[in-house]
């Protein structure tokens, strides 16, 4: 038990000193993406509860079609639920699926400030079974939206939420792929052989100070031993949050190692595409 105990400190430790991204007061809004000609983008901000904490998300869909189809969870980074998390979700409507930009802190917990966002994200990882609780009802929202196929989902998250969906594929939680975005590699729970059911999807900028290729090497191994299919993907010269367009300036204003890179985007965003057209075979 004191290993164990000893490991979610270590990796807490590490979560808070690597996300970054934009803060609520200059958040970087993600690149518009290609959508239906026909598409018709609608939008909901809903409040739910996790036991007697509430909590905003915000779903977005393609209004122009009543057929089922996949859902996606986007998590947020360790900024909180943002206008960049909400733009992530309209990228996925547009591109046919119905997104929910989940909320892991509660309502209104929005940081501007790197020691409010390591105080947040630090808060959900020391309580790592409460942490799975708000990702799984938040995922149960999802599944029971009139317009998704519950039994085709997946998630994908930033910094800190892509430590989030990491760690809810290496416990076996029922999703078909997820996806993180420069998030940490390091494991609250180790995944056991045999208990990863999604396709893992990491990308990871090779020049990230806070990733080293020690980490990236000790999560290869961990997926190998666990039996996963993965990919990881090493942007050469993109550094931490290489997908937020506010990312330089955040970077600049804390003295933090961050920047936007187009081509890590660009191309991260059209792999994940991929992989999710696959594995809902569409």
């Amino acid at each position: 038990m004191r290993a164990i105990h000893v490991l979610s400190l270590l990796f807490l430790a590490a979560l808070v000193v690597a996300c970054g991204g934009a803060p609520a007061e200059s958040e970087g809004e993600a690149p518009a993406a290609a959508e239906s000609a026909a598409s018709d983008i609608r939008t909901e901000e809903v409040t739910y509860q996790v036991g007697d904490e509430s909590f905003t998300g915000y779903f977005a869909y393609d209004g122009s079609t009543d057929e089922a189809r996949p859902g996606v969870i986007v998590v947020h980074e360790w900024w909180g639920h943002n206008d960049y998390a909400r733009d992530r979700a309209e990228q996925l409507a547009g591109m046919g699926y119905t997104a929910l930009a989940l909320d892991m802190f509660g309502s209104g917990k929005l940081a501007d400030h790197p020691d409010d966002a390591g105080a947040f994200a630090s808060a959900v990882f020391a309580d790592i079974d409460g942490a799975e609780l708000r990702f799984n009802t938040a995922l149960d929202l999802l599944k029971n939206h009139a317009t998704v196929d519950a039994e085709k989902v997946a998630a994908i998250g930033y910094c800190f939420g892509g430590g989030v969906v990491l760690h809810m594929a290496r416990v076996g939680t029922d999703l078909d792929a997820v996806a993180s975005f420069h998030g940490m590699l390091g494991a609250a729970k180790t995944a056991e052989p045999g208990s990863i059911k999604a396709r893992v999807l990491v990308y990871n900028g090779a020049d990230d100070p806070m990733i080293s290729a020690d980490a990236v090497a000790a999560f290869e191994e961990e997926m190998d031993t666990a039996g996963a299919t993965y990919e990881v993907k090493n942007y050469a010269g993109a550094k931490h949050s290489f997908t937020n367009p506010g990312a330089t300036a955040v970077g600049e204003k804390f003295e933090m190692p961050l920047a936007y890179d187009e081509a890590a985007d660009k191309d991260s965003w059209a792999s994940m595409a991929a992989a999710f057209a696959e594995v809902f075979g569409s």
